[in-house]
């Protein structure tokens, strides 16, 4: 059944890949609303590996395609804080327009993909893992909560969605991150590895659309 759920995220992100191009080809590239994509490739990625793993099979193939999904996850994830700084931006929110938050913006990027290369990836040492017909590799040292990285993304997305709800009247974007945020804490009492990833999809979703509208917006 995940291997099923994994394929069919994999189809997803593609899909909000080749839509997120479009949106980019009718506006403008050079937008740091545009690092989305960037992020979606990476969940593409992340999702496509583990829905073929168990057809590859252990190895060094899998082994290093799987760290792959490692590293991406750390210099992708971060950019979500520049795409969040943009969204107040084109939400004329005032102090977003100030200098000193763009530049801003990118030092705490630039310092959260340093915190998780040395508190994640540096150093990493993946073991094979079956969970739920589902083959792929993952980190020895077990966690036992989120990433501080994944933290301190989730609080920029949580406040930055209530001001675009406040300014611009749109709920999506704090759904889609509160969905995201409840559905990593609590437990859910389901048989599947795949639940997580499900909001994950939920949130990127609402990121997508939130830029959808402000492109509206623009017009």
């Amino acid at each position: 059944m995940d291997t099923l759920l994994f394929f069919m995220y994999m189809v997803a992100y593609l899909a909000l890949f080749t839509w997120g191009i479009f949106l980019a080809k009718n506006n403008r590239w050079l937008t740091a609303s545009n690092v989305v994509l960037l992020v979606v490739a990476g969940l593409l990625y992340d999702n496509a590996i583990v829905a073929v793993g168990r057809y590859i099979g252990e190895g060094s193939i899998l082994k290093n395609l799987n760290i792959a999904r490692f590293w991406v996850h750390a210099f992708f994830t971060p950019l979500l804080v520049l795409f969040a700084w943009n969204t107040l931006k084109r939400a004329d929110i005032k102090w977003a327009q100030k200098n000193w938050v763009k530049y801003g913006s990118v030092c705490v990027f630039l310092c959260l993909v340093i915190l998780e290369l040395f508190t994640e990836t540096l150093g990493l040492k993946v073991e094979a893992k079956w969970e739920y017909g589902v083959l792929s590799y993952d980190s020895i040292e077990k966690a036992t909560s989120p990433p501080i990285m994944v933290i301190i993304v989730t609080a920029v997305l949580l406040l930055t969605s209530l001001i675009i709800w406040w300014k611009q009247k749109w709920i999506w974007f704090f759904i889609g991150t509160l969905m995201m945020t409840i559905g990593s804490a609590v437990p859910i009492p389901v048989k599947s590895g795949a639940v997580v990833n499900g909001f994950e999809l939920v949130l990127i979703i609402s990121l997508m659309a939130t830029k959808y509208f402000q492109n509206q917006l623009d017009r």
